[in-house]
């Protein structure tokens, strides 16, 4: 299998690529001078990966790429991660590195041998070593596939440009993914000037645990300087809706790909929306209200 020429479940193989090159990097972890922060009485806070992409089939090809390149074998086989299998770490474990210590620690409880080490290694290290190699060549396969196909969902950039106009609303990006996954997917579909005036941007790297931990929607609370009662979180997974509820904040899930048909209302989510393009701004931010509220949805 190689990462270059199939992309499943719907990922728009065929989406041009860009001739142009997007200079600016996102700086995560900022406020602008320009944002909503000081006169902000709610905020409004995305998941990135499966909420503004659908980048879940994306970050599967660029494993199982890594893991080609590393010739990874446990007895003998090659290591793989197919679509069903990765349908359910992703609702398991959040974070690349995490993921791919759960799958040799919990599920296979081998560790594979590779091109970095002829036998599979033992010590913390050691191991340590190889999870950051994988994840740097998984990075530099998945920044590849994202500059060629991946787009916003719909709906999503215009709830953001909405709450980004409102000035009564703090609006932040806050994701599990690496800095560097994380900082090619908003600059190629968010955009800079878009990415400019936000109030948060918050990477995986940015925080010591990731979700479901809520440290991320904690730090991001801290940021605007509002309580956790008046933020609302627009996450697509259990793992995500885990961290929003851990913060005490209300959330919105939009699913997709194998989060669809997960039970996000048992798990504490406010409201389910499939179609993100049917979301306005005053049905979650209604005048007058006190916290968020899902009006006519």
């Amino acid at each position: 299998m190689t990462t270059s020429t199939r992309v499943e479940r719907g990922a728009r193989t065929t989406a041009a690529k860009k001739t142009t090159k997007t200079t600016r990097r996102a700086t995560t972890t900022r406020a602008n001078a320009g944002s909503n922060t000081k006169n902000a009485r709610f905020a409004l806070l995305f998941d990135c990966d499966g909420v503004i992409v659908e980048t879940e089939e994306l970050h599967r090809l660029a494993y199982n790429g890594a893991f080609e390149a590393f010739d990874l074998k446990i007895d003998g086989e090659g290591v793989e991660w197919v679509v069903k299998y990765y349908d359910v770490l992703q609702n398991t474990v959040g974070g690349g590195k995490p993921k791919m210590r759960w799958h040799f620690n919990e599920d296979k409880k081998a560790w594979p041998t590779s091109t970095m080490f002829a036998e599979a290694p033992s010590s913390d290290a050691d191991r340590d070593a190889l999870i950051d190699a994988l994840q740097d060549k998984k990075t530099e396969i998945y920044k590849k596939i994202v500059e060629e196909v991946a787009v916003a969902r719909p709906g999503v950039l215009a709830l953001m440009d909405e709450a980004i106009a409102d000035p009564s609303i703090a609006v932040g990006i806050c994701s599990a993914a690496t800095k560097a996954g994380f900082e090619k997917v908003v600059n190629s579909v968010v955009g800079v000037e878009r990415l400019s005036k936000l109030d948060v941007l918050m990477a995986g790297d940015d925080v010591t645990r990731k979700k479901p931990d809520p440290l991320i929607y904690n730090l991001a609370r801290d940021k605007v300087g509002l309580p956790a009662s008046k933020c609302l979180v627009v996450e697509d997974s259990i793992v995500g809706l885990r961290a929003a509820v851990g913060a005490d904040m209300a959330c919105l899930i939009t699913p997709c790909g194998s989060n669809i048909g997960a039970d996000f209302m048992g798990e504490g989510a406010s409201k389910v929306v499939n179609d993100l393009g049917a979301v306005k701004l005053a049905m979650l931010f209604p005048e007058g209200a006190e916290t968020p509220a899902f009006d006519g949805l």
